[in-house]
């Protein structure tokens, strides 16, 4: 049976125990207490069966105060309606996914008056992303004769989702642009006199190219006159995010892949500020996500939905397979970020073979996440035979993945190899500077 007695009811427990200190000279008070004893117990049963569920015009519902992201703390809400004639003294505690932190108790205990509504909130932090389930809501509340306390199930369960932390992918594009991101974005993606797109028409002056003038209507206006063009506005960007082995490298209590996936959000961003289409491919021996280049809430909404659940696994990706993809799938000229890692020969050696199916076609980007703690053990000075062996073997990781970047730049693409702390500056500085130059 579920409930736990009252302290109303251990007090007329301990009220019933009195008369035994007398039943020395009086035993006949020793059966007096025990029919009294079982009378209260028989009472308190009785009670729970006449009051153990609750009126249907009782409910709880849970509600959020938006919507789960890691690490962002979230507020659950339980309102408590109270419909019926009768005031309620309750105890909740609610099911919470124990995979969550929790930052706030989640159990309380208030009176519930006939005919209103309570709120009780608690707040919640998810590590990681992902699908989390709620159970129901645990209520106990006290019976009519106040004897027991019964306790029930209310509410629904519910699934929730914890997406990336779009607000944080925002201050990372905001620490890297500067207060004026949006400015600066539009700054460096119009510039007149650069690009491929036609702008307007204006009077030739010493300097301009002759390949910009219009033979046309300079002959109409009987005056040399230039073509001014600008950098194309609605450029393609696709991000091509590694899920493979070495994404699951943890830094700071957190994986590469989810250092980049901020990073990415980030850069898309800004990209969107800039007028550019946007789109995401997820790979790891196979393509797992692809979301072909556009603009928009709506875009960033499917990439953040797109995102929530995917994880990075233990197998190496197949660069060639994730670039025939894109370059079968693309047909405008797009600026491609690889976002990934290289500790040997053979995965720079296939990632190096691989380019050459996006280039000359389009412009990658290919960007290295180190480990910091790499480049720490190779500054220090070793103390012993282990720690000489261990720089030496830091050393070559290093070298083999300057070598190929080195590649990466003789093939046409562009390259950085950045730790998870400088990913999203230099990633956005990249960008801004292809913008500038007009590279694409």
């Amino acid at each position: 049976m579920r409930f736990v007695f009252s302290r109303r009811f251990y007090i007329l427990l301990a009220l019933g125990l009195i008369p035994l200190s007398l039943s020395w000279n009086f035993p006949v008070l020793r059966y007096i207490v025990l029919a009294y004893d079982i009378l209260l117990i028989s009472l308190a049963i009785f009670d729970y069966f006449f009051s153990r569920k609750l009126p249907e015009d009782f409910q709880i519902t849970r509600n959020f105060s938006k919507r789960f992201a890691i690490g962002s703390k979230t507020e659950i809400h339980l309102n408590i309606e109270n419909a019926t004639e009768r005031d309620f003294y309750i105890k909740l505690k609610d099911e919470y996914p124990p995979e969550m932190i929790l930052n706030e108790k989640r159990e309380e205990e208030f009176n519930v008056e006939a005919q209103t509504i309570a709120d009780f909130y608690y707040v919640l932090t998810p590590p990681k992303r992902g699908k989390y389930e709620f159970g129901k809501t645990s209520v106990r509340f006290f019976s009519k004769l106040g004897l027991v306390w019964c306790q029930t199930d209310l509410g629904e369960e519910q699934s929730v989702k914890v997406y990336p932390n779009m607000q944080r992918a925002r201050e990372m594009e905001l620490k890297a642009l500067g207060a004026n991101n949006f400015l600066a974005v539009q700054r460096k993606s119009v510039r007149r006199g650069e690009g491929r797109e036609f702008e307007s028409m204006r009077d030739y002056v010493r300097g301009d190219e002759l390949r910009h003038i219009s033979w046309t209507t300079t002959a109409k206006r009987s005056k040399l006159t230039t073509r001014q063009y600008q950098i194309e506005r609605d450029q393609t960007i696709i991000i091509a995010l590694d899920a493979g082995r070495l994404m699951t490298g943890r830094i700071d209590d957190e994986t590469k892949f989810d250092t980049a996936i901020h990073a990415s959000l980030a850069l898309m961003s800004a990209a969107a500020k800039g007028g550019d289409n946007c789109g995401l491919v997820v790979f790891g021996r196979k393509i797992k996500k692809y979301l072909p280049p556009k603009k928009g809430i709506a875009q960033m909404d499917a990439v953040l939905e797109a995102l929530h659940d995917l994880e990075p696994e233990l197998i190496e990706p197949s660069y060639s397979r994730a670039f025939q993809y894109l370059s079968s799938n693309l047909k405008k000229r797009a600026f491609v970020v690889i976002l990934t890692d290289l500790v040997d020969k053979e995965s720079s050696k296939e990632l190096i073979n691989s380019l050459k199916l996006l280039r000359p076609r389009h412009l990658p980007l290919v960007v290295t996440i180190g480990d910091r703690d790499l480049n720490a053990t190779v500054s220090e000075i070793p103390k012993n035979v282990k720690e000489v062996f261990t720089q030496s073997a830091a050393e070559e990781i290093i070298l083999q993945r300057e070598a190929a970047l080195r590649q990466v730049e003789t093939l046409g693409g562009l390259a950085l190899d950045v730790t998870t702390q400088t990913l999203a500056p230099q990633l956005l500085e990249t960008y801004l500077r292809v913008k500038e130059r007009g590279l694409l």
